[in-house]
């Protein structure tokens, strides 16, 4: 199981516009402190943390955050009119697009997608696939 996944960023005030554009409306709590941003889901009392956290920080050598070429963070929505509404709300919030809500021929009937890149280049997808939904063939 993942625990947490860590994405760098030079602008941390740049990186908090965007992923408060929709990490809270999946669920995630933000913390912040001189060490980044802390997005975490939240835990009942008397149940186990729930992974995993994401975390954006500046880099631990100092030097340039980099995006990692071929790496991908992907988040659930619950549904397609949330990946619309997210991926918008990202965008307004300084991402750029790399690939607009949608259907995807290399991926199953009822995997719906979009594609971002955060303002440090990471790329991010926001993706449901509930089958009670429309599917791409129908």
């Amino acid at each position: 199981m993942i625990a947490y996944v860590t994405v760098g960023a030079d602008d941390i005030a740049r990186a908090k516009r965007f992923y408060s554009a929709f990490l809270p409306a999946l669920g995630y709590g933000l913390t912040e402190g001189p060490e980044g941003l802390s997005y975490v889901l939240p835990v009942p009392d008397g149940q186990a943390p729930v992974s995993p956290d994401f975390y954006v920080k500046p880099t631990f050598d100092g030097g340039p955050a980099s995006a990692g070429n071929g790496a991908m963070v992907a988040f659930e929505a619950t549904s397609q009119s949330q990946v619309r509404m997210l991926h918008a709300a990202a965008l307004a919030a300084g991402g750029a697009d790399e690939g607009q809500p949608n259907f995807r021929a290399s991926y199953g009937p009822h995997f719906y997608v979009s594609y971002l890149r955060d303002p440090q280049g990471n790329k991010i997808a926001l993706f449901s696939a509930d089958p009670k939904e429309p599917g791409r063939d129908g």
